[in-house]
């Protein structure tokens, strides 16, 4: 993994009466609201490619720190509908780790979230994304990468996808994402379109087919976390 400075050894420790966000064990050496054997568990993943099987028309190719489980699963619904936002600077970091794996030689990115609806902002009291992006951003500049951020995308509300089969999915995304407005230069060096999950991959495609028709074609797509296919017994 290429070095970004040390992942956790930067980090102050965060008083939370909430307990480890992996693993929920009290614990007085929680280093950004993880204890130490999830902050072990965590620092062992390796960035790897990922693609859901079937793989939805238009997804780029994409990378993920780690399958859906364990302290990064429990960390990211932590972060995500439980409040604890304070956990968007490990995560971020995290994220960054991807960034640099999938994209190899430091250079110009431009890093593009998939947005929120304001439904989903309003109920996580912001975008949880955007927030993952600001020290994702801000540790790949650290390490000497020219970094940009770009916002071309707004999501329209759109039904639960929990609820939702493959094509579902595919369709619920399809009419979710607008481009904000046109985009007036194409932005230097890879475009990395982001995401914290991939399911199916039917919103990173349809987000990329919408950028790559805003002249922002991703060159891969970043998560931190990819669910496994649950296979019949």
């Amino acid at each position: 993994m290429p070095d970004l400075g040390g992942l956790w050894s930067d980090l102050t420790d965060l008083v939370l009466p909430a307990g480890c966000a992996g693993c929920a064990a009290r614990s007085a050496g929680l280093r950004q609201g993880f204890c130490p054997r999830c902050v072990d568990e965590l620092g062992a993943l390796r960035p790897g490619a990922t693609r859901p099987d079937p793989a939805p028309p238009g997804l780029p190719p994409c990378v993920a720190l780690g399958p859906y489980a364990g302290a990064l699963r429990e960390g990211l619904l932590a972060y995500k509908e439980r409040g604890r936002h304070g956990l968007a600077r490990p995560l971020g970091a995290l994220l960054a780790e991807v960034v640099a794996v999938a994209v190899g030689q430091p250079g110009a990115v431009t890093l593009v979230a998939v947005p929120d609806t304001a439904r989903a902002a309003r109920a996580r009291y912001g975008d949880h994304l955007e927030r993952l992006v600001r020290p994702a951003a801000a540790r790949l500049r650290a390490a000497g990468w020219p970094v940009r951020v770009r916002r071309p995308l707004r999501a329209s509300p759109r039904p639960d996808s929990v609820a939702l089969d493959s094509a579902g999915r595919a369709a619920a995304a399809e009419a979710a994402f607008r481009v904000r407005r046109p985009v007036s230069a194409v932005p230097a060096g890879t475009v990395v379109l982001l995401d914290d999950i991939v399911t199916t991959g039917a919103t990173l495609a349809t987000v990329s087919r919408k950028l790559r028709g805003a002249g922002m074609t991703p060159k891969v797509a970043v998560v931190l976390a990819a669910t496994q296919k649950r296979r019949p017994r």
